[in-house]
């Protein structure tokens, strides 16, 4: 019985190693990629007549937003490694009681659907400021100077693939948890 026990028990803990630097790692690339390219999006200068954006700048508050709960996310992945070496333990007295992990898996949930709701709310607000500048750029067969605040820059699309490459890494952590919640609650 206590053998089928320890395997069990160290498949889990190599469970939790695996899937903690698999998202650990997925979500450090994206994230870091995402917070580049929104910081060269702020940093960046804007053309001379542009008015200020408040949904562009409501949005990029958001992506941010979702940022920061990805670094929580991050966090969590690499607690996901510790339990999972923890668990490994030899000394019985250094396991984390089930319990205890499956609230550090549940809290892993919690911050992936907030940190996706965060960064969708943001890509929302920035593709709605796109739309507005597609519909209001150009009007068929009016010659007019061009306003280049009603003009769609490369530097917006960045920030639309900045806030998609957010949600995907809370993607990636919302199913390494899911995943090692179903393992440990079987």
């Amino acid at each position: 019985m206590t053998e089928k026990y320890d395997s069990q028990l160290r498949a889990i803990a190599q469970l939790f190693r695996r899937v903690g630097w698999i998202t650990f790692w997925a979500q450090l690339v994206l994230g870091v990629v995402s917070g580049g390219i929104l910081l060269f999006a702020s940093i960046s200068p804007r053309p001379a007549n542009a008015s200020p954006n408040t949904g562009a700048g409501l949005g990029v508050f958001f992506a941010i937003s979702g940022l920061v709960a990805l670094g929580v996310g991050i966090f969590i992945s690499f607690r996901y490694v510790q339990i999972g070496r923890r668990l490994d333990s030899p000394n019985s007295n250094n396991r984390p009681r089930k319990l205890e992990t499956v609230q550090v898996v549940r809290l892993g949930l919690i911050v992936h659907l907030v940190g996706i709701l965060l960064t969708l709310v943001g890509a929302q607000a920035i593709v709605g400021v796109l739309l507005t500048k597609a519909l209001t750029s150009t009007q068929p067969g009016v010659i007019t100077q061009l306003d280049p605040s009603r003009v769609i820059q490369p530097l917006d699309i960045f920030v639309v693939q900045a806030n998609t490459n957010t949600v995907s890494a809370h993607f990636a952590g919302l199913i390494g948890s899911i995943w090692l919640l179903n393992r440990i609650t079987k």
